[in-house]
């Protein structure tokens, strides 16, 4: 199963940790890992490179974490879209897909 995590403080989310495969199909034909990948993806690069945020990023086979390091004001529309996205893919594949919303305390 795919695992998103959202974060968000006191100024909206402020990154994101995607991790696992949906198990729907075999490796390199998994629509569902595909659009999670992408979308995931796509988040991440618009973050660091078009609107230029300190972040932290890692990636790896199965696995990607982005921690906006200053004020996320100017990439709210992006993590928006990537939680109505990914909340919207676990509607319709439940069995493959959680979305989990997290608090970050100190955030």
């Amino acid at each position: 199963m795919i695992r998103a995590q959202l974060f968000s403080g006191i100024n909206g989310l402020c990154g994101f940790e995607v991790q696992g495969h949906s198990m729907e199909a075999q490796e390199g034909e998994d629509i569902i890992c595909a659009f999670v990948s992408s979308a995931c993806l796509m988040a991440a690069n618009t973050v660091t490179e078009i609107i230029g945020l300190d972040c932290y990023a890692q990636a790896e086979d199965g696995y990607l974490k982005l921690m906006i390091l200053e004020n996320a004001a100017s990439a709210q529309d992006i993590l928006q879209g990537l939680k109505l996205h990914l909340t919207e893919l676990e509607k319709k594949y439940p069995e493959n897909i959680k979305v989990i919303n997290w608090r970050c305390n100190n955030a």
